[in-house]
């Protein structure tokens, strides 16, 4: 009797070693896997210390455009492999480390970049992503990037830039903004910081938790419009990021689609893009206007015509066209690694039927369209005629978007449409041939839409 007694007392026993044993196992994987994590972090700050290096030291370090072909093809391709390599590593990690915590499937997190340049409307586009409360959305915060590496167009310079851009987009579409800080100036203190560019335009940088109580004394250079908030607490931002289902970001400092592939393909983002354009004339007109200081010469060779334009002016010009052209040719040619996730947009098109253009954005975006967004689409499209800004976002948008045709002189229209025909042409912009067709309200310079922009 006593050794049966005995044999179940033995047996829980056994039980409780064992159970022991397996929690201190998963704790053991857990703190591995953060250690692992933590050193890929490092290395990915490692990288991006060597990418922001000045274009000169960029220059110096891979001597020719041979020898920079060379590095891109020898340690840049050795560095995309340890890269995917940790990426899977790490989306492996957080899988295992969301079934220990007994965490549900929260659903696919989708992050959607809205590519564009200035003065496309992509600030009012961007809203349509801002008023979704499941978003995490970001207004410019490549600006920090541009403000302080400053490349020069062309060669190993423009790759230069366009691979820092891309490995900053990277880091804050995973919600790291501590990656910000080395660029904000002047710079974080305790990761606090009042100079975060147009805070005010993200709600997620406005709304609790992340707005904490005002501070006295502080110069809040970008403040939240709607209520008082204390510096910018980038570790709360960063939390509350990660709390957010889903993550938006609105730039128009990157423009070169092809450097985006090693984001599309990292396993950890599910990146959709959407690339807004507008017609260039359009954008001509806008930018004399809110650039005004930049554009003098533009504004006296139109006023008086006594001297002509600056070759390197109708360059730039023409530059800017050619690489919107390119990015989106690349994109409407579908390669595997962007079949389904680029999509081409029109400003005229948003414009004349928002909350149908919203639809479509969202349902390629793999997201719900909220009735807040519906609503602000609603309240923000039937504008009074004198209540909209240069910078604003609020239009009545079905009279705004042709609104430029009355205001430029044909004669730069003829400049814009020389140097951006092939542009205009893949977008349907149809060009003007004379100051009354440019004038003529009957006359539509917009073809219609095509299907096959939504790849």
């Amino acid at each position: 009797m006593e050794i049966h007694r005995a044999l179940p007392q033995d047996f829980r026993e056994l039980l409780h070693c064992l159970k022991m044993r397996s929690k201190y196992a998963v704790l053991l994987v857990f703190v591995v896997g953060l250690v692992i994590i933590e050193k890929e972090n490092n290395f990915i700050s490692r990288v991006s210390d060597k990418l922001k290096q000045s274009p000169q030291a960029l220059a110096e370090a891979n001597g020719t455009e041979a020898s920079l072909a060379t590095a891109e093809n020898g340690s840049l391709a050795s560095l995309r492999e340890l890269d995917a390599a940790f990426s899977q590593l790490r989306s492996h990690l957080r899988n295992i480390t969301l079934q220990l915590a007994g965490d549900g499937d929260p659903g696919p997190r989708r992050h959607v970049l809205l590519m564009a340049t200035t003065r496309t409307g992509s600030s009012f586009v961007g809203e349509f992503f801002n008023q979704q409360g499941s978003i995490f959305y970001l207004f410019e915060p490549l600006w920090h990037i541009e403000r302080m590496v400053t490349f020069e167009p062309g060669g190993a310079n423009a790759v230069g830039s366009a691979l820092v851009y891309r490995d900053v987009l990277k880091q804050l579409l995973l919600c790291d903004l501590y990656i910000l800080e080395s660029f904000i100036s002047p710079a974080p203190e305790g990761h606090l910081t009042p100079f975060m560019f147009r805070r005010g335009s993200s709600r997620s940088l406005c709304e609790e938790p992340v707005c904490t109580p005002s501070a006295k004394k502080v110069f809040e250079k970008y403040h939240c419009k709607n209520r008082r908030c204390g510096p910018l607490n980038i570790t709360l931002a960063a939390e509350a990021c990660r709390r957010k289902q889903h993550v938006a970001l609105k730039t128009v400092r990157i423009r070169q689609l092809e450097f985006l592939q090693p984001l599309v393909e990292d396993p950890r983002l599910d990146v959709r893009i959407i690339q807004l354009v507008r017609d260039p004339r359009a954008v001509l007109a806008s930018r004399m206007v809110a650039f005004s200081g930049k554009y003098e010469t533009w504004k006296k060779w139109a006023s008086e015509g006594e001297a002509p334009l600056r070759e390197e002016e109708v360059q730039r010009l023409r530059g800017n066209c050619e690489s919107i052209r390119l990015s989106a040719e690349l994109g409407l040619r579908r390669p595997g690694w962007l079949r389904g996730r680029y999509m081409l947009v029109r400003y005229e098109d948003v414009a004349r039927a928002p909350l149908q253009k919203a639809e479509e954005m969202y349902r390629f975006a793999g997201l719900p369209l909220t009735p807040q967004v519906e609503e602000w689409i609603s309240k923000n499209t039937q504008a009074p005629r004198d209540g909209s800004g240069v910078y604003s976002t609020r239009k009545n948008s079905s009279e705004q978007f042709e609104k430029w045709r009355f205001s430029i002189p044909f004669k730069l229209a003829q400049v814009v449409q020389d140097a951006c025909a092939p542009a205009m042409h893949l977008f349907g912009y149809k060009l003007a041939s004379s100051p009354a067709a440019l004038a003529n309200r009957s006359f539509s310079l917009l073809e219609e839409a095509q299907p096959s922009w939504v790849t």
